[in-house]
């Protein structure tokens, strides 16, 4: 007989069937109903016991995290809340179970206890429903690009580049870490290392990218990006995922064409496909923002926010028209901003991004041509020589979801460039190669995938949606 999921049977009509299913133990009650779950779904399944013909023993056994085996057969429900449920027949636990030290218990647990116990934190409800949306949306990503004649790429993990020049990165190395090898003037000889030269972990597997852009035309990474920037904020991470395309022949024009596609694309697969665990996740948050002052809460449900981006155009504005407006607000003029807005070439806070999505604009906003000192070296500089050909796109609630830009192609400038901010030429020598060697108009984006699970999912902090959080202080599971 074929085990069945939770989902299949609680989509199953009505039928007098014997059927087969493994799960765990959410509540046993009167020893006699069992609610299974098995993560297929949200709901759990009543499983009802015939406790007389049942050992003593076993019973004692069915307890909350128990992992059960059951066969029986599948009926009309006799209670309320479940069209179906299953008489059982036959009963097996499979392993043990501690109800005494099990954790995870059928009461309101916090955030930050599951966070101590994530490796049994996906048995919840809130976390299993943050999980199953998780794989929706990596899946909606590689269906996007695929369906849109994109290759996907694997970056290395291990690179000798810095791609975004802020030099923090985790140093990848193999020598004693007692007695490292030393030069003659007392520095570690990284000659001596695995690799020959000093490697980090990758911040970005965008350079590499676009060399394969460079041939293949239209190319995408989805991959694991490294930090090692000391901030314990509830959107922070030293290890998250990155979506980063890149596209040969297409403009800044075509990149905001694309990553406006892209993310309308997403959002819309998980409100088609996974209407249980975003109403659930909506439930909860309403219920958190009830807990907030009034001056604090959302105007937006969650489902609200993600047909917000939906349904409108993205407003595409340049930066310097966004400071003007920013500067002239009623919140930059009554210092009601923590950060204010004084001079062009500020760097733009989430305050100020929201600012221009939920109050001013009313839509998804893309910025665009920022100060050319505020951004990354491999931006295309403007003709006015100050700005860059770059963008980011602003959401509700969260402020920044993309940032992208056309990538400059221009060997002798971006030379210049390299050179100001004191990049070597000897380690990006393959990078310079593109722009020798058929270069052309090219452009890409970066996603942080943990960012885009906060918004569709509604949860806070960034350790809620990704499996095992790395932050400073902390590599437990």
């Amino acid at each position: 007989m074929t085990s069945h999921t939770v989902a299949q049977l609680l989509k199953a009509e009505y039928k007098a069937q014997e059927v087969e299913i493994k799960g765990w133990v959410r509540t046993f009650r009167a020893n006699r109903f069992i609610a299974l779950n098995d993560g297929s779904t949200l709901q759990n399944i009543q499983c009802v016991v015939d406790f007389e013909n049942t050992e003593e023993a076993l019973l004692k056994r069915i307890t909350t995290g128990a992992a059960i085996h059951i066969k029986g057969d599948l009926v009309e429900s006799q209670g309320s809340g479940q069209s179906v449920e299953i008489q059982v027949k036959s009963l097996e636990i499979l392993g043990d179970s501690d109800p005494e030290t099990y954790p995870i218990q059928p009461k309101k647990h916090s955030l930050e206890f599951l966070r101590e116990n994530a490796h049994l934190r996906t048995r919840t409800n809130t976390f299993s429903a943050v999980m199953r949306l998780r794989s929706a949306l990596a899946f909606a990503i590689h269906k996007f690009f695929n369906d849109n004649g994109f290759y996907y790429m694997h970056a290395p993990i291990i690179t000798g580049s810095d791609a975004e020049g802020a030099g923090e990165m985790f140093r990848v190395s193999a020598l004693d870490a007692k007695n490292p090898p030393l030069t003659e003037n007392g520095t570690v000889d990284y000659s001596q290392d695995f690799f020959g030269k000093e490697t980090n972990l990758t911040v970005s597997g965008q350079l590499e990218a676009e060399t394969y852009a460079m041939s293949l035309g239209k190319v995408y990474t989805f991959g694991p990006t490294f930090r090692a920037e000391n901030s314990n904020t509830s959107r922070h991470l030293a290890e998250f995922w990155m979506i980063e395309p890149e596209v040969a022949f297409m403009d800044l024009a075509g990149n905001m064409d694309l990553a406006e596609s892209f993310l309308k694309y997403v959002l819309n697969y998980v409100l088609e496909n996974h209407a249980e665990d975003l109403e659930f996740l909506e439930k909860r948050l309403l219920d958190e923002e009830k807990t907030k002052p009034q001056n604090e809460r959302s105007d937006m449900s969650l489902t609200e926010k993600l047909k917000f981006v939906i349904d409108n155009n993205f407003m595409r504005v340049s930066y310097t028209e966004a400071i003007d407006i920013l500067r002239n607000s009623k919140p930059n003029k009554k210092k009601q901003f923590k950060y204010l807005i004084e001079e062009w070439g500020a760097d733009l806070q989430s305050e100020h991004e929201r600012y221009l999505v939920e109050k001013h604009f009313k839509s998804p906003v893309i910025l665009f041509d920022y100060p050319a000192n505020i951004k990354a070296f491999y931006m295309r500089l403007n003709e006015d020589g100050k700005t860059v050909r770059a963008m980011d796109i602003l959401f509700p609630g969260i402020g920044e979801m993309v940032g992208g830009s056309q990538r400059e192609e221009r060997l002798e400038v971006l030379m210049e460039k390299m050179k100001t901010l004191g990049i070597d030429e000897k380690e990006l020598w393959w990078y310079l190669d593109l722009r020798k060697y058929g270069t052309a108009v090219h452009s890409g984006f970066g996603l942080g995938f943990e960012r885009l699970v906060m918004f569709v999912t509604g949860m806070g902090n960034i350790r809620d949606v990704i499996p095992y959080p790395r932050t400073p202080q902390n590599a437990e599971f």
